[in-house]
């Protein structure tokens, strides 16, 4: 019966993103993530878990602030539309409402407050849908209503920042994952700046290594640092599967995580060359956690287990979850070797 229910909310939460990405006026789009948000909370909730339940109530109050932001910035358009007198610059400052109120549903710095705060409640599937999924319908709508200049690179320069800084000094892997999904959404916001298409390019390669990484973590029942030190003396194979998942996630060439970085480096290179600069600089220091985590999981030793450590293990999950690692890591020689071949 809680899986039947739980398919039935899964299916309304794709079918609200639909809604939204493909309806024709603001009040359809506007329905379509209020379809998405009502079918996420019920998702969310755990028996017997204060923490889930903290983290729907907080998630459904943050995303109900910017729902009627949205909601607000689109009647005024609606009603100003009416009006004659100094109609672009009112136009503007609503556009300007509407991004930030998709902002503020992303979990895109500086309105990222609440992000990493609700994925510590939920498991590893919710926080896979949040990082993932859950930014498929504010992002389209950013892509169509993202118009100044100056306000993108802000926004890009105080996500790649607080998504590289954040991270340094955690040791839960879901808040580690939520500062990186923020560094990543400021490199995907910044291909609105020339090409609005490199972001479901970024976005889809993003998924899938987080995806596979996600998969190892929820295999092995790993939220903390110290259980993935522990786990590191149990198998070499997965322990190296991993710890290279770990550097492609971070964008390290010659792993398939680079490959729409350097996309998105060759095409702002010509105009935004001091942001290009400032990103990777930030992503360096996100890097830097990530080999940090690499490096003592590789370095410490735990011969004994101070907590429960109940694996979801199975040899199914073993071979899917390295068939995927190997994409991952590979994927960038593999798309070179295809692109020559063609």
């Amino acid at each position: 019966m809680t899986n039947l229910y739980k398919l039935i909310f899964m299916m309304t939460l794709f079918m609200g993103t639909m809604i939204s990405v493909s309806s024709y006026t603001w009040l359809g789009t506007w329905m379509g993530l209020e379809i998405n948000l009502l079918s996420f909370i019920p998702l969310l909730k755990k028996k017997n878990c204060p923490l889930s339940t903290e983290s729907s109530i907080k998630y459904f109050l943050v995303q109900t602030l910017a729902s009627t932001i949205f909601l607000f910035s689109i009647l005024m358009i609606m009603m100003t539309n009416n009006m004659i007198s100094d109609l672009m610059n009112i136009n503007q400052l609503m556009m300007m409402i509407i991004n930030t109120s998709l902002l503020l549903k992303m979990g895109a710095a500086p309105f990222h407050f609440w992000f990493p705060e609700i994925i510590e409640g939920m498991n590893w599937i919710n926080s896979l849908i949040l990082m993932t999924w859950q930014k498929i319908a504010p992002m389209m709508l950013l892509s169509y209503t993202l118009k100044s200049s100056n306000y993108i690179i802000f926004i890009i320069m105080m996500s790649t920042m607080i998504g590289s800084i954040g991270g340094l000094n955690q040791t839960s892997m879901r808040k580690i994952m939520a500062y990186s999904s923020i560094n990543h959404l400021g490199w995907m916001i910044s291909s609105f700046l020339n090409n609005e298409m490199i972001w479901m390019i970024y976005f889809l390669i993003y998924s899938f290594i987080s995806s596979t990484f996600i998969m190892m973590m929820n295999m092995f029942n790993i939220y903390y640092l110290k259980q993935m030190f522990s786990l590191m003396n149990k198998n070499f194979l997965i322990k190296f599967m991993l710890l290279m998942n770990l550097f492609s996630l971070g964008g390290l060439p010659p792993f398939l995580g680079f490959m729409p970085k350097w996309m998105i480096i060759q095409y702002l290179s010509n105009n935004y060359m001091y942001l290009i600069f400032f990103m990777i600089m930030m992503t360096l220091i996100t890097l830097f956690f990530y080999l940090r985590i690499a490096y003592t999981s590789l370095i410490l030793i735990h011969n004994e287990l101070n907590f429960n450590m109940m694996m979801n293990f199975s040899m199914k999950n073993n071979y899917i979850v390295l068939f995927l690692s190997f994409i991952s890591i590979n994927g960038l020689i593999l798309c070179t070797l295809l692109f020559n071949f063609y």
